[in-house]
């Protein structure tokens, strides 16, 4: 698994679209990889550290229902929902490295199981987690969630397909998309953090609450916009139209991901570390 910008180039596209689309999707992975190895950290010092002391309710402080004295299974569900982010995002990493998978390609392909696994698994303890709350103001921010482990599911499923048929491209394609719609909870971090820094305020939702239209979008948009991302650069691969348009989406992209990351790196996980 990983980005290969020069796959199924057209010949005639310009150079300076080839080179300028290469280098903007390098620099949007390259900062996104950045900012998820801050969250890596984060999860690792603040949720792993917590653990460690023996002082599980400081999960609340982040997560609402983070642990519930007395309810073992709950505990056991966000537990092991904290630790496989920890694996996914370490292997996600690892299995976007393109000298690895040249080097070690047996090392890849199990990689790329356990990271397969992990995907399944964190779908699926996401989906039991918001089971009980498809009512009530936060209706709309679990379907996101909802239609995200979904996504990942279905990506992991096509991912696994294409490699067993050896199907190189398309399961590049595919497990790059599985990596965009994983790291969904990370993405709506950033978007939040980014909206608040926009605005200076927190516009369109509750803080206490947690919950309004805001959030509702972002829920949705965590998983939605970086697919529609990665399908226009899929394109611009294939048929060599909108390069230019693609190139200047993903720098942008880039340019709000920085700024995303450094707002939640400043207001949200550096505060706890």
């Amino acid at each position: 698994m990983q980005l290969n910008p020069t796959a199924g180039l057209a010949p005639a596209a310009p150079a300076r679209w080839d080179r300028a689309l290469q280098w903007s999707a390098r620099s949007w992975m390259a900062i996104a990889l950045l900012g998820q190895a801050l969250f890596l950290v984060y999860v690792i010092v603040f949720y792993g550290g917590a653990a460690w002391r023996g002082q599980w309710q400081d999960w609340n402080k982040v997560l609402p229902r983070g642990f519930i004295p007395g309810d073992t299974l709950h505990n056991l569900l966000v537990g092991g929902h904290l630790l496989f982010t920890v694996l996914i995002l370490a292997g996600g990493a690892v299995q976007l490295w393109p000298a690895l998978r040249r080097a070690r390609p047996a090392w890849h392909r199990w990689n790329g199981r356990l990271y397969l696994f992990s995907a399944t698994v964190l779908a699926l303890g996401g989906l039991a987690m918001i089971a009980d709350g498809f009512s009530g103001p936060k209706l709309g921010q679990r379907l996101g969630i909802a239609l995200n482990a979904m996504l990942i599911l279905v990506c992991a499923w096509q991912a696994w397909r294409a490699a067993r048929a050896r199907r190189v491209d398309v399961h590049r394609r595919w497990a790059i998309r599985l990596w965009l719609v994983v790291a969904g909870v990370w993405f709506f971090r950033i978007g939040l953090m980014l909206w608040i820094l926009i605005w200076q305020a927190p516009v369109g939702f509750e803080p206490k609450g947690f919950y309004g239209p805001t959030l509702t979008a972002l829920a949705f948009a965590q998983t939605l916009l970086p697919l529609a991302l990665a399908e226009a650069y899929f394109r611009a691969q294939r048929s060599g139209r909108h390069r230019a348009k693609t190139t200047v989406a993903l720098g942008l992209a880039g340019v709000l991901t920085l700024a995303g990351i450094g707002a939640a790196f400043l207001m949200l996980w550096s505060p706890r570390l």
